[in-house]
Parts: C-alpha cells; structure tokens; sequence
C-alpha cells in the first residue's frame, strides 16, 4: 500500500480508503470487510452519523481490535450542517460514543451542499462554534467537510479558511469539480475522493461496452488511475459492500506515479469514441443553459445521456437520472420532461444543441424507477 500526505492535517493516509456506508449487511460482513481492509494497508475508515448502524458497528470493531490497533488507523466521521449549536455539540459527543473514542481524528461537515448550509456554518453563534469548542478540547483533530453542492459552493466554503480537507466528487467521467481540486492544493487541503466506483459510473459492474473500450484495463481500474496519478489527491474511497470486492484493485495499492503511456492512450481513446459517437449531440458541460426558470439540471441529465448513448451505462445514468426530485439538496433539479421549450436555454448553448429535444430524449432512455439510497 502506498501512503500520502493528508494536505494540512499531515496524516499519512492511505491512497485507498474504506468508506463504510455499503458493507452494512450485518455485522460480521462489516468486521469482515473492516479486517481486510487493515490487513491490505488500508489505514483511513469513514463513517458517518447519517450511516444506519455504522459509528456502532465501528466502535465495536475498535474495541475488539484494542489500542495498538486504533493508534495505526484514522477514523473520519461525518455530521450534517445544523443552525442549532446545541445541537452539533450534542452529536459531537454522541458520535464519541457510539464510536467509543476519546478522540476523532477528521470530523467532516456532511453535506455542503447549498448557500444556507454555509451560513449556518459561518453566522455568529452557528455550527462552527462547538465544532471549534470540541477541537480546542481534543475531542477532534482536524475538521474537514463533504459536498455535493455546486462548484461556486465547494470554492466560497474553501475560502472560508475553516477547513483542513475536503471530501469531494471528482472523477474521469465527472470534472466539474477540477477548480476546487484546484483550490483545494492551492490552500494544502487534504483532498478525499468519495465514491469513485459507484457515483463515478457504477464502475463495479460496468457495460459490456466500457469494458471493451477500456482493455486490457478494467474500467474500474482505468479511472482509479485517472485519479491518483494527481498528486493533488490523497486518498479514493473504495466503498466496498463485502471482502471480495477488494481483489479486483489490488493491482493498484501500490502504483502511486503518473498514467503510464499505454493508460494514456486508452484515455484518449475513450474520449475519442466519446466525440465520435454523440459527434453533434454531445453536450461539454460547460454550464451556461443554467439558470433554468424549470430548475431542470440540464448539464447533468445530457451528461448521462453522453454516457448512456458513447458507453452503454444505461444502469449508471438511470440510478442517477431517478435521484433528480427524490433527493433534495443531495441532487437537485428537475427531470427532463419538465421541460416548457420556453427557449431561453437554446442562446446560451456555445454548441448549439436542441436541449428540449436532448432533454425528452433522455427522459426516455433514462425514466426507469426511482431508487432508494443506500443507508435507507
């Protein structure tokens, strides 16, 4: 296993982390899953309060592993932004608890996600003051935040100052957020890539297609690469569900250098195919169709449709495309059919693109059914 400087906080984390949200089957899956982790040099787990039995099923863990153990492993946990102090203090030490630790290493904002959650945080007399109360005390070390708010969001909460790292989306398939890792390095914040494999693509059981494309390299692998051939990037949560999910990276614990010139290629070749096939239908993803009076999230929807159509991940774009209107802040905007043809997007579009007929296109390829998530 590879290990990297962890920006500001200087942990020397690993290059892959557990995140613990999918291994909740049961507790023996979880210990499990936690064990083979460690055992492969995995030295960072993330949990959070939001993930069911999670903290519980971790404290146990810690307590079985004793302290030798706990001292080689850092523990991140996440709690959501709240207006009420008291309240944050009050998760603070019920965090502790369930994990049964007198400290915890990275505490994450969970859920930067909009304008008012920032103020919450920055207002006089908000969150930050028992967060900073409980650093100055030792009860956490270092204090960090996840986002899956807008880019100006994620850079107006890294100019706060407030923050030693990030927990961020950012992936081969999805740069949206290249200014913010940016940022990030520019002010030594820990970078965290979260979710690479699922909200990345679904890169665990990719098409038939993306595969093929992406050979001799699994998908998988090909855009784990993508990432930690940044050095700007500490560390990628792996998120596996169970044990076994570990062999298929293995490979890749300890390439810590920059894309190989065969990986390159394969990247220019995935790019190529993607330009070929939507030739001119492919939307860029520069942003500027919003605002849309439908609040309709044009760039991500014609994204999935980009990728449903170039490299058959249909799965991928319908569990995406069904959290739009069911997930609030989390993912927000509107489904395509909600679309009036008002027009005021077709100007805005350096491309071009017939984004009504884009969007009804997608609806259709993608309406599938809404999916639950995970810890629900």
């Amino acid at each position: 296993m590879q290990y990297r400087r962890f920006g500001k906080t200087n942990l020397n984390l690993s290059i892959f982390s557990l995140g613990t949200m999918r291994c909740l089957a049961s507790e023996t899956v979880f210990n499990e899953t936690l064990e083979r982790a460690i055992s492969l040099g995995i030295n960072h787990l993330e949990t959070a309060r939001g993930y069911g039995k999670s903290e519980e099923f971790l404290g146990r863990f810690l307590q079985q592993q004793g302290l030798v153990a706990r001292e080689k492993i850092y523990i991140t946990t996440k709690l959501t932004p709240n207006p009420d102090a008291e309240k944050m203090s009050r998760w603070i030490d019920e965090s502790l608890q369930k994990l049964q630790l007198n400290y915890i290493d990275c505490l994450a904002i969970h859920g930067v996600n909009t304008w008012e959650h920032l103020e919450w945080i920055t207002k006089p007399n908000g969150c930050f003051l028992p967060l900073q109360r409980a650093l100055d005390e030792g009860k956490i070390n270092h204090l960090g935040f996840s986002t899956h708010g807008s880019l100006e969001v994620i850079l107006a909460a890294m100019e706060t100052g407030l923050f030693e790292f990030v927990n961020l989306h950012y992936y081969y398939f999805w740069r949206r957020n290249a200014p913010a890792i940016a940022l990030a390095s520019q002010k030594d914040m820990g970078i965290f890539i979260i979710s690479p494999g699922d909200k990345g693509g679904l890169l665990y059981t990719p098409s038939a297609l993306l595969t093929d494309l992406c050979a001799p390299f699994s998908p998988l692998a090909l855009t784990y690469r993508f990432l930690l051939s940044d050095d700007r990037v500490t560390t990628l949560s792996t998120g596996a569900s169970h044990p076994k999910e570990f062999k298929s990276i293995l490979s890749l614990f300890e390439q810590n250098d920059k894309l190989s010139p065969e990986e390159s290629q394969k990247l220019k070749e995935l790019e190529e195919h993607l330009n070929r096939v939507l030739n001119t239908d492919k939307c860029s993803q520069c942003y500027q169709c919003l605002p849309c009076p439908e609040t309709i999230n044009i760039p991500e929807i014609l994204r999935l449709r980009n990728l449903t159509i170039a490299y058959d991940l249909k799965n991928y774009g319908q569990y995406r495309y069904g959290m739009l209107e069911n997930a609030g802040h989390w993912f927000p905007g509107n489904k395509g059919h909600r679309c009036t043809e008002c027009g005021e997007c077709l100007p805005r579009c350096p491309e071009n693109l017939d984004i009504p007929k884009l969007l009804k296109d997608a609806h259709t390829r993608l309406k599938g059914t809404s999916r639950r998530r995970l810890w629900e």
